[in-house]
């Protein structure tokens, strides 16, 4: 995933678009990325590794060597970026989330047109170079961009800085979002709201799918209608976003909420204590704490002062250390007792088995799981959520093979039925091989309600194999 803010004022930006984007850390671990706009300095850029620090530890020392009305900045778990280049409609810069999922076809498009390409990420071209690069053949940003949304499979939501303004363009099926924010003298544009509340500024609007707007210190005005096809993705809520945040105006820690108390229906499990797998599935707890009148607990502390999130080893050994390091059992909190965790997913299931493995040694009696949504049967198509797993396979791919020594697209839709018995044999399959007491997982129909839209405005190709490019 990755996240960006921009913002243009009638003063200096820079301050603001350096905390704005640093609001945006939970996002992305490898690369960060910030340009500036000046007529007297011209662009600015300076990218940044954050494989071993955090953004504003990086960014802050040089932070005085931008000057400037018009910035953003961009954080992301992939490419270096913005890209700043010049083409026939002028010098601009471009930030990016998106995954291209037909890369390779349009690189060879480009590379047919014997066009060259200087950026390189993770050993291929730099996506965010590519979008740059279809942008510049339209006859103005706005056709450029349009240019992207015909031609890219995948998502991608942008924010292009021109001379004189800051131009947002959100997926042309709003998988992902942008916002908009203003103040006395600034608008700005962002990834998460939460970004906008401490830097004095209001949400004003929430953009649509394909909706393209221009943004100056006066105002903004729309470029391209958005489009009536929504597929937000749905996961956003349930673990991407940050707890503050709105998206199309639904509270991801209200929804957390409602999606925890869904859990608690018709669960009769007897315990001591519920708690949420910190971060994410703490807001999931509170809800189902509430719903079932049971205590809300802390069966561990995650400690990060000396291990920020984005800290990575190299080797297999030294991340699983580092991803037990961060988390300290309470012996006073789970000796003897029996407890109800909430978490937000499960991707392999290998930090959970860890996990479940250290609350036994501290003395645990019983670990009963609830999971805030459905198994994840299918890779992600449109996020970067799946890609930086691609090594890995999903809990319920084991499962599956294991059952069936096979994983084929016939089994998944069978699988991925709540009720039947191929549904609970791959959930049983699951809770044995992560030393769980007992694992339940949340019904598609009960997050779509908790959440709040129609089920055909969300993206739940994760759990369910939906998908439209």
């Amino acid at each position: 995933m990755s996240g960006f803010f921009g913002s243009v004022s009638k003063s200096s930006c820079v301050h603001d678009v350096f905390y704005g984007t640093d609001y945006h850390s939970h996002l992305g671990t490898k690369r960060a990325g910030m340009v500036v706009y000046s007529p007297e300095n011209g662009f600015q850029r300076s990218i940044h590794s954050l494989e071993a620090e955090y953004f504003r530890t990086k960014f802050e020392p040089t932070l005085s060597e931008f000057s400037g009305n018009l910035g953003m900045g961009v954080i992301s778990d992939s490419e270096a970026q913005p890209i700043v280049l010049t083409a026939h409609m002028g010098r601009f810069a471009v930030a990016t989330v998106s995954r291209i999922v037909n890369v390779a076809e349009l690189e060879q498009r480009c590379l047919d047109q014997r066009r060259t390409f200087s950026e390189l990420s993770h050993g291929s071209i730099n996506p965010t170079e590519l979008v740059a690069m279809l942008i510049a053949e339209g006859d103005t940003i706005a056709s450029g961009i349009e240019n992207v949304y015909r031609l890219v499979k995948g998502s991608c939501s942008m924010l292009i800085l021109t001379e004189e303004c800051l131009i947002a363009a959100r997926d042309r099926l709003g998988r992902t979002p942008i916002v908009i924010g203003k103040k006395p003298g600034a608008y700005a544009a962002a990834f998460e709201t939460c970004a906008f509340p401490n830097l004095g500024f209001e949400t004003e609007k929430f953009l649509g799918p394909g909706e393209i707007v221009r943004i100056t210190a006066e105002g903004y005005e729309q470029l391209r209608r958005p489009n009536e096809e929504m597929q937000v993705c749905a996961f956003l809520w349930v673990y991407f976003g940050y707890p503050p945040s709105f998206y199309e105006g639904i509270n991801v820690d209200e929804c957390r909420f409602r999606c925890g108390a869904a859990l608690a229906q018709n669960d009769t499990t007897e315990a001591d204590f519920v708690a949420g797998v910190p971060d994410s599935g703490i807001g999931h707890a509170y809800g189902y704490a509430s719903a079932r009148g049971i205590p809300l607990k802390r069966p561990y502390a995650k400690y990060t002062p000396t291990w920020p999130r984005s800290f990575m080893p190299q080797s297999q050994q030294m991340r699983d250390l580092v991803a037990r390091m961060k988390l300290i059992p309470n012996e006073s909190v789970i000796k003897g007792k029996r407890g109800i965790l909430l978490d937000d997913s499960i991707v392999r299931g290998t930090q959970l088995k860890d996990n479940t493995r250290d609350l036994h040694e501290a003395g645990i009696k019983e670990v009963h799981m609830r999971i805030a949504c459905p198994p994840l049967t299918y890779p992600c198509q449109f996020l970067n959520f799946s890609r930086s797993r691609s090594n890995m396979e999903l809990a319920a791919h084991i499962a599956i093979k294991e059952l069936e020594g096979r994983v084929e697209e016939d089994l998944l839709k069978e699988y991925s039925e709540p009720g039947n018995g191929e549904y609970r044999a791959m959930v049983e399959q699951i809770r044995k091989r992560l030393g769980l007491t007992t694992l339940r997982y949340q019904k598609l129909c009960d997050l779509v309600d908790a959440i709040g839209l129609p089920k055909e405005k969300l993206c739940t190709h994760c759990w369910d194999g939906s998908s439209r490019f």
